[in-house]
């Protein structure tokens, strides 16, 4: 057989992370159900832009939460602060996470609060 005939099986082990919109590790949130917001429908959100925030954009989210009335010690982990942060992160209106139903309201929540925490 010649050099060129000759098959080699070489094994690699690599560590990879597929992110899907499914994966664990994806910033896109996949709504529960379709949602309507100002005539258009959304199946789900991408809160990537979460990656490009700044400490500035934390602070004006919490400026926003104490204009609002609400007090937190821990704002960081409220559905409110979330909405807030989601919205900045996105460029979408505050309103369209207000108005979001309740399980995927807590599921932008928990992302928003796991990304804080770097839990993914």
């Amino acid at each position: 057989m010649a050099d060129r005939d000759k098959v080699v099986n070489v094994s690699v082990a690599q560590d990879i992370t597929v992110e899907g919109p499914n994966s664990e590790n994806s910033m896109v949130i996949t709504f529960s159900r379709k949602y309507n917001y100002e005539g258009e429908e959304y199946g789900q959100v991408d809160l990537s832009g979460l990656e490009d925030m700044t400490a500035t954009d934390m602070i004006a989210a919490n400026k926003i939460l104490e204009k609002s009335g609400s007090f937190s010690f821990l704002p960081e982990m409220s559905l409110e602060y979330a909405c807030i942060i989601s919205a900045r992160a996105t460029k979408m209106p505050l309103e369209f996470f207000q108005r979001l139903h309740p399980r995927d309201a807590i599921k932008v929540k928990n992302k928003v609060t796991s990304f804080f925490y770097g839990e993914g």
